[in-house]
């Protein structure tokens, strides 16, 4: 048995438009690394956090990783001890699931040092345990799912766990801005509205299958005009400065659909190739630069893998 390993898990989109909750893909980077180190004894203990643009808890049960590595040695009766070593490699509260990536690779790695016992999906509800420290005790699976399996999932349920793996072309290309603005998540999921016009349900319904069906049948022109989210993005929009007009400029420059990634601010859109995924992404900053807003770009492809080893 291997007493140490290196892990990286990705950065994740969820919600992706109209899909609240129940939709997200990974991404190639950015991500978070764990180091995990088996011991003979001492429980679990995290003994270094590098890279951190806020203060974390290095308390197992009060850090996403932590508490995702208790729960699976709770569950599998391993009593001997485990190191963490958390390299953030992405920011706090920047909409891309930074605290499921640190769930996600501490439990990918305790499984690989262990001779995988477990499947991927067997994974989940522990690293579900760590997300909810971040969502109020209330549990999303969109972030964990994708950052996890890879590749773009829809959540059916969590109750219990039920994630299909959705089937995509292999020209989507992401791109991601993220604003330097600090949004809290909580208090974002308090903007939203307790109840929603039907009217607007069906609407929302009819984008969330029209986005599923366009994505597995590989048509560009469904998945656009199915990118819609009548619900959740005007709220969440109007705490992001300038959000309809960097929307306004990625739609432009070529985007089949932009939208809030998570709660926000991260700020995604798709397209067909590594070109006008780096056109419409010096769009949107300019947008931000005209508001004297800095930002940080990303463009990947849809990360198909999940985590993976480091050597």
């Amino acid at each position: 048995m291997k007493k140490e390993i290196r892990v990286f898990a990705p950065a994740s989109v969820t919600n992706v438009s109209c899909g609240f909750d129940i939709m997200g893909f990974a991404l190639n980077f950015p991500g978070d690394e764990v180091i995990l180190k088996l011991k003979e004894n001492g429980g679990v203990k995290i003994t270094k956090i590098t890279g951190a643009d806020k203060k974390l808890s290095g308390d197992p049960l009060k850090n996403t990783a932590g508490a995702a590595l208790l729960s699976m040695a709770d569950h599998l009766k391993f009593k001997k001890g485990i190191d963490i070593i958390i390299h953030k490699k992405m920011a706090i509260g920047s909409g891309l699931g930074s605290s499921a990536a640190s769930a996600v690779a501490a439990v990918f790695a305790f499984n690989e040092l262990l001779g995988k016992p477990l499947s991927k999906t067997k994974l989940l509800p522990f690293a579900l345990e760590g997300e909810k420290l971040t969502s109020g005790g209330r549990p999303h699976a969109d972030n964990v799912s994708a950052s996890l399996l890879g590749g773009f999932i829809l959540v059916r349920s969590i109750d219990p766990i039920d994630i299909i793996k959705i089937d995509i072309p292999d020209n989507i290309f992401c791109t991601v801005v993220h604003p330097h603005i600090e949004l809290n998540t909580s208090d974002l999921r308090k903007l939203l509205k307790k109840q929603i016009f039907l009217s607007d349900a069906v609407q929302q319904w009819g984008n969330i299958a029209g986005l599923v069906a366009g994505l597995m049948k590989k048509d560009m022109k469904l998945i656009s005009r199915s990118m819609k989210d009548v619900i959740i993005e005007p709220s969440r929009s109007l705490l992001i400065p300038g959000f309809y007009e960097i929307k306004k400029a990625a739609i432009d420059a070529g985007a089949l659909g932009c939208s809030i990634s998570g709660s926000g601010p991260s700020i995604f859109a798709l397209s067909t190739s590594d070109k006008s995924a780096n056109k419409i992404g010096m769009e949107m900053r300019k947008v931000l630069s005209s508001m004297n807003i800095e930002s940080d770009l990303f463009i990947s492809k849809i990360n198909k893998k999940g985590p993976r080893i480091l050597e």
